[in-house]
């Protein structure tokens, strides 16, 4: 056999597995995936300037929670009461920047 030449068990040993060539999410990472996101479009919406702008990363945490709420999506129990916390904060912020827009424009 020539030096450059393996034989089928050294190929098969050598040639990367499913997990190498496709990288999965852990559950851990999809827990990170959706407070992150959720963190984000909480701090987009404290800046925004515009009712349209704040209503939509409104809705953003929004479906970030109602994921969160899908079983057998390996999201963890303390990731869903993360996001419900951070859902009630941006409906605090959003219903009062919402009354300051309507006491401004009268």
């Amino acid at each position: 056999m020539a030096p450059n030449t393996r034989s089928r068990a050294n190929q098969v040993q050598l040639m990367p597995n499913e997990k190498d060539r496709h990288p999965l999410m852990s559950d851990s990472d999809i827990n990170t995936i959706m407070l992150n996101g959720a963190q984000i479009s909480l701090s987009k919406l404290k800046r925004a300037q515009k009712f349209d702008a704040r209503l939509y990363y409104y809705a953003e945490i929004s479906v970030y929670l109602e994921v969160s709420l899908s079983r057998g999506a390996g999201i963890a129990d303390d990731t869903r009461k993360e996001l419900e916390k951070i859902h009630a904060e941006a409906t605090h912020y959003h219903m009062d920047a919402n009354k300051l827009l309507n006491i401004l424009e009268k």
